[in-house]
């Protein structure tokens, strides 16, 4: 399929599913080609950003400044909310940095996050992120940040009344989650680069590459990018998601292929029942662009 029809059919999935997209994609092969649909401008990457702080981790352990076996105990209390993982759990827990990390990309697991999160430093994240080449990988706070102001734009004092908020569709609020300027951002382009690194060992050391790499594959949500591929292929992933705004970002494997990464990026005009059209969408539009790419080993 040429450039143009390619587009035409992503142009088709995209408005067949009612949003909006961005995506990128480009073959790990060496000389590898490339595809882009508005893949250079800046998205919202909600929890996609997990994928960049646990990079940055685990440099920071390549380093000797972090022991991913260290023990760390929760204080229920101050986690930051969230659906999965130790948000959830309402007594303390013991356990160890790498556990939390394993949490936080498979549940995508806000508690473990934002420990993490500290643990790194934004200005370390910051740093790692611009010797990678991926300085368009924005991230200046952390989830509890990230309600806080939600709870402030949308007048409600618990953050679960915050998303009740987003998801009416007879309330129209204007909320800073949806804007690259104040929300963890980048581009799709800068989010296959990094997925690039992390599958040729430059993002980190060989061994941290590779947990990082059998960490996105044990991702527990299979409804978006995992949707578009059966088996054998498989799909090591991270999802986002906030209100109107679903993502993907992967890398696709095959056996005798070279992997092919992708970022999906969506954002539908309002929060409502047809979000499951919107996860099979990237499914399907990720499926119609990794095709192109594909190449045998």
């Amino acid at each position: 399929m040429t450039r143009a029809p390619l587009d035409r059919a992503v142009t088709d999935v995209f408005a067949d599913a009612g949003c909006a997209g961005w995506i990128h994609a480009r073959s790990l092969a060496p000389g590898g080609e490339a595809y882009s649909w508005r893949g250079d401008q800046p998205v919202v990457l909600g929890s996609v950003y997990k994928t960049a702080l646990l990079v940055s981790l685990c440099r920071l352990a390549d380093d000797g400044l972090a022991d991913l076996g260290a023990i760390v105990t929760t204080d229920p209390p101050s986690v930051t909310a969230g659906p999965t993982g130790i948000s959830i759990l309402p007594d303390p827990v013991t356990t160890t940095l790498r556990n939390l990390a394993i949490s936080m990309m498979t549940v995508s697991d806000n508690g473990a996050a934002d420990l993490l999160l500290g643990e790194v430093g934004v200005a370390r994240l910051t740093a790692d992120l611009e010797a990678l080449g991926v300085p368009g990988i924005r991230i200046a706070d952390g989830v509890r940040e990230h309600y806080r102001r939600l709870r402030a734009e949308t007048g409600t004092t618990t953050t679960e009344e915050a998303f009740a908020v987003l998801a009416d569709p007879d309330t129209d609020v204007e909320v800073s989650a949806y804007d690259v300027a104040y929300s963890a951002a980048g581009s799709p382009e800068d989010c296959t680069r990094l997925l690039a690194r992390i599958w040729n060992d430059t993002a980190a050391s060989p061994s941290s590459c590779a947990f990082i790499r059998d960490t996105m594959r044990r991702q527990v949500v299979r409804s978006r990018l995992a949707a578009g591929f059966p088996a054998p292929m498989t799909v090591a992933g991270k999802t986002g998601s906030i209100g109107v705004i679903r993502n993907e970002i992967g890398v696709v494997e095959a056996p005798g292929e070279y992997p092919v990464a992708i970022a999906v990026f969506t954002m539908s005009a309002r929060v409502g029942a047809d979000m499951p059209v919107i996860d099979r969408a990237i499914g399907d539009v990720a499926r119609t662009v990794v095709t192109e790419l594909r190449r045998p080993c």
